[in-house]
């Protein structure tokens, strides 16, 4: 799951793939913006055919926090 994230990741913010680490932050590690975050959420649920919850979204701040929702959703 890591690694699909980290794709998608590199299509929406100017960062290389080896440089996301489990422990980057979207916003201040990675430079998301609240749009691109949002625009990368639309992409995840079409891409892994999974329906992310808003409430629980707003509480991801790092990139293994998203891995781990995502696949305590996606099971």
């Amino acid at each position: 799951m890591f690694e699909k994230l980290a794709d998608i990741i590199v299509n929406y913010v100017e960062v290389k793939k080896e440089d996301i680490k489990p422990e980057s932050r979207f916003m201040e590690d990675l430079g998301f913006t609240s749009f691109d975050f949002m625009s990368m959420l639309g992409e995840i649920e079409d891409e892994l055919d999974v329906e992310v919850e808003q409430e629980e979204v707003v509480n991801i701040r790092t990139v293994q926090e998203a891995v781990d929702y995502l696949e305590s959703i996606s099971e």
